[in-house]
């Protein structure tokens, strides 16, 4: 019985390891770390799709996005540089408290993603 539930705990952490290399690797996204309020940075994966950033966590056993964050109203606040070559940006407006932090390319990329907006929306970049 004991060597039952060790292999099933094995086969579920290899699954959501599997998973975050999946992730990591699958065309279309982008890795990111994301902070809510004063929580520590959690690493993920971005990807782009109908005019929101989806951020899916590295570790976990959900496949939804764990946060949407809309192109339209997003209010880029503030850039900064942090450990290990990684760019955080701030927003305002109705994604104030998170933040994402992202390589350079990530950032040049996320930067014109947000600038690509259709003329009817909102935005405001830092």
């Amino acid at each position: 019985m004991v060597e039952t539930v060790v292999i099933v705990l094995v086969l579920l952490a290899a699954l959501v390891v599997l998973r975050g290399v999946m992730l990591a690797r699958s065309r279309g996204s982008v890795p990111c770390r994301l902070r809510v309020g004063d929580r520590g940075w959690q690493s993920g994966v971005a990807r782009y799709a109908d005019g929101e950033l989806h951020w899916i966590p590295l570790v976990g056993v959900r496949l939804r996005p764990r946060h949407a964050i809309a192109r339209r109203g997003l209010v880029v606040s503030a850039r900064r540089e942090i450990d290990g070559g990684l760019f955080a940006v701030d927003f305002e407006g109705s994604t104030r408290g998170i933040s994402l932090a992202m390589s350079a390319d990530a950032l040049t990329g996320f930067l014109a993603w947000l600038e690509s907006a259709p003329p009817s929306a909102y935005l405001d970049v830092a």
